[in-house]
This record gives C-alpha cells, structure tokens and sequence, in this order.
C-alpha cells in the first residue's frame, strides 16, 4: 500500500484529506478496566480504523518482573499488524482519545523500524467527519518478524549508571513521564514499587499537551525540557 511521507503528527483535516492513503488504527485503552477500548471502538471509530490491543498486541503478559506492559516481541507485534492487514511500509496513523498517551506507544513502535506511521494530533475528536461502527476486513498479510534496533533501547544498569553520572544536569537526563504524584509516592493499585528511579526528573507527559489534547508546538515542548 503505496502512501505519503508522514510526520509524526497529523490533523483531522489532513486525514480527512488522505484517509484512502492510509491504514488508521484505533489505539484507545482504558486503565480504569471498567472500560474496554474494543467496546470503545466498536461502539464508533473512524472509517476504516481497525483496532489493535495494547494489552495483547502491543505488550507481552505482565509479569511481575517485567511490569504491566513489556514491549511486545518481534513475532507477536508482526502476527498483529499481519491479522490486521498491514503489510510492511503502510503508512500508519494511530489515534486514541487520551492525548496521544497510547496512540504514541504504536507510533514509537512503528517508528523505531524504520515504518511510516503518525499519530492523529487530538485523537479521535479532532476527525472532523462521523464515526462508524462497521468494521472493515481487511485481508490478512504475512509479515517477518523484525528484530527491535538494540540502539533504540538503554537496560537498567545504564540507566543507574547515566543518572549517577550527571545527577539529571548533564547531557542525558533520565525523565519519568508518568503523573507527578506518581513520580513522587506512586499509586498503589497501579504502581507496585512506588515512586520514581533515583536521579530521575518529573515531566509528566500530560504537559506535552494542550487543553484540546493538541501537542504544544515544538518550541514550547523545548523550552520545557530545557526547564526540567
């Protein structure tokens, strides 16, 4: 599927405007498991998105030692944009309706093999058009099992070593993106070991964000890094 070059946001408008040029995915999830993100979707999606699990298809099982959502494998990651249609090189726009918070983790995943793929800047109510509950079928595609580029991952040892190093003030600070109150005491029905990795600056990624959900314009998100 032959598509355009995307950057890594897109609007409504732009999307409206090239919907027959893409694979949409709906990404939505829900911690309060009150909420279910299939329901979410089948209760309305944009035209033609197909909806991937962040649990199953975008995550290994938790684990107690590897948290609630570890990255998922090469083989499972590519059974489930395969089940999905999506052959490799489709250009990808992901959406949710939490500010990017999880269309942002199939973008990262996306991205990091070299895949076209943007995530749709103020989710699912910035499509300017009605939603749908048909699904399409779309039909399956094989597709290898590409290995994750080790260079887009740091383990944890270089981690307690990089922030030992510079204590956050040097060239590679370690942000935690999670919810202040979680940085600084954790929740207990979310976060097993509270608090935060010592050395570690807050910058809730909720920040990155306006009212609207839109992503602040890039000198905005600079100038805040800078002032974390």
């Amino acid at each position: 599927m032959a598509g355009p070059a995307l950057p890594p946001l897109v609007s409504g408008a732009w999307l409206a405007g090239n919907l027959d040029r893409v694979r949409v995915v709906d990404v939505r999830w829900y911690l309060d498991r009150s909420r279910s993100g299939r329901a979410a979707y089948r209760g309305g999606h944009i035209p033609g998105a197909v909806w991937l699990d962040v649990d199953t298809d975008l995550s290994e099982p938790a684990s107690a030692s590897g948290g609630r959502h570890p990255l998922a494998s090469p083989r499972r990651f590519a059974s489930a944009l395969g089940r999905a249609g999506i052959a490799a090189g489709t250009p990808v726009v992901a959406y949710d309706d939490a500010s990017g918070s999880t269309a942002g983790r199939l973008w990262w995943m996306l991205h990091a093999l070299g895949e076209p793929a943007a995530v749709l800047d103020g989710g699912i109510d910035a499509w300017p058009g009605g939603l749908t509950a048909e699904v399409p079928s779309f039909p399956a595609v094989s597709r290898v099992a590409v290995p994750w580029p080790a260079q887009r991952f740091v383990g944890a040892g270089e981690v307690a070593a990089t922030v030992a190093r510079t204590a956050g003030t040097a060239p590679r600070p370690v942000f935690d993106a999670r919810a202040a109150e979680r940085f600084s005491r954790g929740d207990p029905e979310v976060d097993p070991r509270p608090g935060h990795i010592p050395g570690a600056l807050s910058a809730p990624w909720a920040g990155n964000v306006d009212e609207s959900g839109r992503f602040l314009p890039p000198a905005r998100l600079r100038d805040r890094f800078a002032a974390a």
